[in-house]
């Protein structure tokens, strides 16, 4: 209360000598005194919502109209002179008298804000505004003023102010840097975060040439557009975009999601954009890197089997209607990546594949697709004037690729088998072309290892065959169609019955018992090959045991392996589990291959897995007897017991005597090293003969024996007891 007397002591004073009365001060006091009459109700009238007001020269409120006890519960006449500043906000009264003063002294309008205490005792904020009225010397005659109640404003001014900071400090929290527009002030603000993600320093003014001189020139037309949109009105209200910058500190290019709002006005004017702008460098990156990773193979780099066939597709598109150009597709197959996979590790099969991928690219040159399309394959599209110009890229390709590699520890023998398709002659479409190039790879494969094999139509034919084949064959092993027939070995000495030789036969509904011709494609698939083997293996110990348990006496029965059985490293697992489910002991059964096992498989991972069965006292034979490669290399390094002379050495015995020679060859040979022989394709008493001559112990064929149901080869075991 002592502060607020001195306050009011001395803006009194002040008044006082304000109103010290110079010349003429009667004539003023009397035009105050007849504007305090009409005058000053006609403006109180026009004013009624407000609190008018009125004050002499000197600042000392002489008039104040009745609302003013509404408000402040204070008695208008208690207002006048000084009173009305007991209804001011302790924090409000010293920097409202100074204005107040500021205006008396120099005859000009005050507009202030300050809070008047209500008459429930709360405090509301007001607007003063007030304007001296002059005479035609220019002295004031009076002051005439209003006070707005701003309390509803000043508190939604306050929230805006919280929320706004609210907002930085989240802002600020989360890394978000700010571009702040006000468009009626024209006035651009920066957070400090914005700023330090363009690598500016904190002074530099925030002009948009500045940051548009930092996007890269690629992104900058997106910036600019959208600086150009604000003062148009019409742009939407939310905006984003990413773009790249370039910091002006490192020169380093940063990725910035750019986030916008233009908040307008009534009357559809744009009043402030605010700019929210984010890092996301590192996200985009990890994003780019996932892609990368989807679209490529991560071994070599090359982009993946679906990528290469988005890519074919889009070829396709462009190259339709256009005769100027030939679309070749190329798929190139690695030879024997599975032995080295085997013998020498997946990581020197994986260097290979890496080098097959150099070597390609270097041969193929700008203009090629390549891609890798999983295992051992790859594919490469070229568009060329001729498809002989596009063969002769792939057959240097096919040249660079017979090159060894040489590594630090080894040497690896590399070589692929070609196939090729030209759209649209092949296919019309991304998979009829890929299944005319896979056509022709297969038929490469089969019959020209290491070369280019160019689709012809009637490949589609023996490709179809093979599919047909195929569903035969697992709709056989599916529905246990699998029957085996019994071929008898016989002893040449006097015929007597040694073993059988089981050899596959299934059942048609119409056709009848069908042989292995029918299905043969199916023996090179691994997944078909080792479901028919593991069918004929169970059908083959089930007939064996119930001869056993018929009484009968068993003899040994051959089975034939396929080489692509031997690639699964379950099989002598998977035989001995037969074996041991129908109690049969391993003596009596005989394991036919032929050397093309040697051939498909790494020798270690083959000779284990004969030796594992040799040991277990499972006989191994090796069939078809030098129709094969490195014969004699075979007999030493694996275990064999028996060796089957091929029919085609027999069947000319007596005319050729070549044949013969190699004959008499074998059975020294065999003899020298202890190994039964086996002649197969018997069917005349003189080759019986000759073969006897020659120690050959036992012989199947038509002589003795065509091949048989199990009942009867059941009725052959009988007759020997």
């Amino acid at each position: 209360m002592q502060r607020s007397g001195r306050i009011k002591r001395r803006f009194k004073d002040g008044a006082t000598s304000a109103l010290t009365k110079p010349p003429g001060a009667t004539r003023i006091e009397e035009a105050c005194a007849g504007l305090h009459g009409s005058e000053h109700y006609r403006i109180s009238v026009e004013l009624a919502h407000h609190i008018s007001w009125s004050a002499d020269p000197g600042g000392a409120i002489r008039t104040v109209s009745s609302r003013w006890e509404e408000v402040t519960g204070i008695a208008p006449a208690n207002a006048l002179d000084n009173g009305w500043i007991d209804a001011l906000h302790p924090a409000d009264v010293e920097p409202t008298l100074d204005a107040w003063a500021h205006a008396v002294a120099a005859q000009s309008p005050i507009d202030v804000d300050y809070r008047l205490r209500s008459a429930g005792g709360s405090y509301r904020w007001f607007r003063s505004h007030a304007s001296p009225y002059l005479d035609e010397a220019g002295l004031v005659l009076a002051w005439f003023g209003t006070l707005d109640d701003i309390h509803d404003r000043k508190r939604a001014e306050t929230a805006l102010v919280a929320s706004e900071e609210r907002f930085r400090l989240a802002a600020q929290a989360a890394g978000i840097g700010i571009w702040d527009y006000d468009a009626l002030l024209h006035r651009r603000t920066w957070s400090d975060e914005f700023r330090g993600m363009l690598g500016l320093k904190r002074d530099v003014p925030a002009e948009p040439a500045t940051a548009l001189a930092l996007v890269v020139p690629e992104d900058r037309p997106l910036l600019q557009s959208l600086i150009n949109s604000i003062p148009d009105g019409n742009a939407d209200a939310r905006f984003d975009v990413t773009l790249r910058i370039r910091r002006a500190d490192t020169g380093v290019i940063r990725w910035m999601q750019t986030s916008g709002w233009r908040v307008k006005a009534a009357n559809d004017r744009i009043e402030r954009v605010l700019v929210t702008v984010r890092d996301v460098t590192e996200q985009i990156t990890a994003e780019q890197r996932i892609r990368w990773a989807a679209e490529h193979d991560p071994l070599t780099g090359l982009a993946n089997r679906t990528t290469f066939n988005r890519m074919l597709e889009e070829a396709i598109v462009r190259r339709s209607g256009d005769d100027s150009a030939v679309l070749t597709l190329a798929l190139f197959d690695v030879d024997h990546l599975k032995d080295i996979n085997d013998t020498m590790g997946h990581d020197a099969g994986d260097r290979l594949l890496c080098a097959v991928a150099d070597r390609l690219g270097a041969a193929m040159g700008n203009g090629a697709l390549l891609a890798r399309l999983g295992g051992d394959e790859f594919a490469a599209l070229i568009e060329t004037n001729t498809d002989g110009a596009a063969h002769a890229r792939f057959a240097a390709a096919l040249q660079s690729l017979r090159q060894p590699l040489m590594t630090e520890l080894m040497t690896l023998d590399c070589q692929a088998t070609a196939g090729t398709a030209v759209f649209p002659r092949d296919g019309r479409d991304a998979h009829d072309l890929l299944k005319a190039a896979d056509i022709a790879l297969y038929a490469g494969k089969a019959g020209a290892r290491g070369a280019i094999s160019n689709f012809q139509s009637e490949m589609r034919a023996g490709m179809q065959r093979r599919a047909s084949m195929l569903s035969v064959a697992r709709m056989i092993a599916r529905d246990d169609r699998i029957m085996p027939f019994y071929q008898p070995k016989v002893t040449l000495i006097d015929g007597g019955l040694s073993g059988f030789e089981a050899l596959l036969r299934w059942r048609h509904d119409t056709l009848g018992v069908q042989g292995p011709d029918t299905i043969t494609a199916a023996f090179d698939d691994l997944a078909v090959a080792s479901e028919l083997g593991e069918r004929m293996l169970e059908r083959v110990c089930l007939d064996m045991a119930r001869w056993r348990d018929a009484g009968l006496t068993l003899a040994s029965v051959a089975i034939n392996l396929s080489p692509a059985e031997f690639r699964r490293d379950d099989l002598f697992d998977r035989v001995m589990a037969q074996l041991r489910q129908h109690d049969l002991p391993a003596t009596l059964i005989e394991l036919e291959v032929t050397e093309t096992v040697f051939l498909d498989r790494g020798n270690e991972l083959v000779g284990d897995t004969l030796s594992a069965f040799h040991d277990a006292g499972v006989s191994i034979a090796l069939d078809d007897f030098g129709t094969g490669y490195a014969s004699l290399k075979h007999l030493r390094e694996f275990p064999v017991d028996v060796i089957k002379i091929d029919r085609s050495f027999v069947a000319d015995l007596a005319e050729n005597t070549g044949d013969a020679a190699i004959v008499d060859a074998v059975l020294g040979l065999a003899q020298r090293l202890g190994i039964t022989v086996v002649a197969e394709g018997v069917e005349t008493q003189e080759q019986a003969a000759y073969l006897l001559s020659r120690d050959c112990a036992l012989a199947q064929g038509y002589l003795f024996g065509r091949p048989m149901p199990a009942a009867q080869a059941a009725e052959l075991l009988r007759s020997r007891m």
